[in-house]
C-alpha cells in the first residue's frame, strides 16, 4: 500500500470514529445514512473551501453546497434567511446576531490569528505608537472586529474613538484611501493588511494582541441542528475542518497556494504573514472562557455606544460538539 493511500485510510479511520461516538452519543444517525443530505456552508475566498480541497481529506458522505459570502454579517443574514445551515465570522456579527435575537447559534471556535489583525499606519507619517494616533485621520468599518480592537487599543494608550478622526471604510474603500494618502492609519483585519504594508510601505502600529481574543464563532442554523441528519453532518464537518486546519498548520504552503488560487493575494505574501503569525490555527469547543470574551466584545460595544442596549450572548453558544471536538482530531 502507498504512503498516501495509508494516509488516507488513517483520515477515513479517524473521520468515522469521530462521527460513530457522536452518533453512539445519542446526537444522531451514523455516517451512512447521509448520503441524502445537503449541507448548507457558507465560505470567504480562500478560506474553508479552499482549505478543505487542499487538505485531501475523503469526501464526506453527504453534500457540500458552498455559498460565498465574504463577511460575517452575510453568513449571519444567510442563516436567518434559511439559506445556509453553516457558516462564521468574528465575535461582532455574532454579537449582533445575539442583540437582535436572531435565530443562529454558535457551535465552536475557529482561533485565529491575532497578529492578521492589525492597526497599521502610512510609513510617510510619523506615527510610531497607538497614543500618536490622536488627532489622525484613521479609518476603520464601523461594528467590526477592526472597529472594536482598535477601541481597546486607544484604550489602553489613555485615548477614546472621539479622539482621532474616523474614517468608516469598507476595507476595499480603505485600501484605496490608505494608497493615495486620505487616510494616516487603517485598522484593518486579514490580507489586507499584509497588502497595506508590502504594497503601500504601511507600518504595524499595534497588533490586536491582548486587545482581542483571536476566536472567531462557528454559526449554526438552528433548524439545521434540529435535523438529526443535518446534526449529524455538522459534527462531521466539524470534525473535518478541524483536521484541516491541523494539516495546514504543517503545510502552509500548500494551503497559500490553494488560498492564492481564489483570492490571487500573491503565495509569497501569504507566507509571509503565515510567518508572522502569533498562534497556529485551530477549531475547539466553546468553554466558559470563549463566553466570557465574547461577553467582553458586548460590554465595549455597548460602552462606546455601537449597541443600543446591554445584550448577553451566552445563550446563543451551544455546547452540543464539546465532547466531540475535545476527543476528535
Amino acid at each position: 500500500m502507498q504512503q498516501d493511500e495509508i494516509r488516507g485510510a488513517r483520515r477515513r479511520t479517524v473521520l468515522g470514529a469521530g462521527l460513530a461516538a457522536w452518533a453512539g452519543a445519542g446526537g444522531a444517525r451514523a455516517a451512512d445514512n447521509l448520503a441524502g443530505v445537503t449541507l448548507r456552508v457558507g465560505t470567504y475566498k480562500g478560506n474553508w473551501r479552499a482549505l478543505l480541497a487542499a487538505a485531501g481529506l475523503p469526501p464526506p458522505p453527504y453534500q457540500v453546497a458552498w455559498r460565498e459570502l465574504n463577511n460575517g454579517t452575510l453568513h449571519v443574514e444567510a442563516i436567518q434567511a434559511d439559506a445556509l445551515d453553516l457558516g462564521f465570522g468574528s465575535e461582532v456579527p455574532a454579537l449582533f446576531a445575539a442583540r437582535q435575537q436572531a435565530p443562529v447559534r454558535f457551535i465552536a471556535v475557529v482561533r485565529e490569528d491575532l497578529n492578521n489583525l492589525v492597526t497599521v499606519a502610512r510609513g510617510a507619517t510619523p506615527i510610531r505608537r497607538v497614543a500618536d494616533l490622536k488627532g489622525r485621520r484613521v479609518g476603520y468599518a464601523r461594528g467590526t472586529i477592526a472597529h472594536y480592537f482598535l477601541s481597546r487599543q486607544l484604550a489602553g494608550a489613555g485615548l477614546q474613538l472621539s479622539d482621532i478622526q474616523s474614517a468608516h471604510l469598507a476595507p476595499a474603500d480603505a485600501l484605496q484611501a490608505f494608497a493615495r494618502g486620505d487616510i494616516d492609519a487603517w485598522a484593518i483585519w486579514g490580507y489586507n493588511g499584509q497588502l497595506a504594508r508590502l504594497q503601500h510601505g504601511g507600518r504595524v502600529v499595534k497588533t490586536a494582541h491582548g486587545f482581542a481574543s483571536g476566536n472567531f464563532p462557528v454559526f449554526a442554523n438552528p433548524k439545521a441542528l434540529a435535523d438529526p441528519a443535518r446534526e449529524a453532518a455538522i459534527g462531521d464537518f466539524l470534525l473535518r475542518l478541524r483536521r484541516a486546519y491541523l494539516w495546514a498548520n504543517s503545510h502552509y504552503l500548500d494551503f497559500a497556494r490553494a488560498q492564492n488560487a481564489e483570492t490571487r493575494v500573491a503565495v509569497g505574501d501569504l507566507i509571509e504573514l503565515w510567518n508572522q503569525r502569533s498562534t497556529d490555527y485551530a477549531v475547539l469547543p466553546p468553554s466558559p472562557q470563549t463566553v466570557a470574551a465574547h461577553q467582553q466584545v458586548a460590554d465595549v460595544f455597548l460602552q462606546a455606544g455601537v449597541l443600543d442596549a446591554p445584550t448577553k450572548v451566552a445563550p446563543f453558544w451551544d455546547a452540543r460538539y464539546a465532547p466531540l471536538l475535545a476527543r476528535g482530531v
